[in-house]
């Protein structure tokens, strides 16, 4: 099939509770959380949707903290996901951690470190993306 391997995986593995955002690590409001750090990061799932959206376009954060995000793409599109400072995210500037090229059913992930109050945020700016509200919003507590 088109992606035989991932996609089964996808499909039983791990990865089918990802969808419900059920496999995300405990956020910063939730019991059981563990702020990330460069050694052992904290994971957030992220799903980059077909209707242009990521989910969640919410992610909170402790000041400080490390954050791997992996992103899966859902649909037939093929997205990116860029993080950092608020306006360099917005800009598309050249630097800003990105993945490109996530494709169906494809998750990749990106390591980031939230030093200082922001504002942070995150996007994907493949084509008419951006400008049809695929972006997300960083929270830092």
């Amino acid at each position: 099939g088109m992606m035989g391997a991932n996609g089964m995986m996808g499909a039983n593995g791990m990865m089918g509770s990802a969808w419900s955002g059920a496999a995300s690590a405990p956020g910063p409001d939730a019991s059981g959380f563990v702020a990330g750090t460069t050694a052992a990061p904290r994971l957030v799932r992220i799903l980059a949707t077909p209707v242009l959206r990521f989910s969640p376009d919410v992610v909170t954060v402790k000041a400080g903290e490390t954050i791997t995000f992996e992103v899966t793409t859902m649909g037939p599109a093929v997205h990116e996901f860029m993080v950092g400072p608020a306006a360099d995210v917005a800009a598309n500037k050249d630097g800003t951690p990105e993945i490109t090229d996530i494709g169906m059913m494809q998750t990749k992930s990106l390591t980031y470190t939230f030093t200082g109050s922001g504002p942070f945020a995150f996007s994907c700016h493949a084509p008419g993306h951006y400008e049809a509200g695929m972006k997300g919003t960083i929270v830092v507590q």
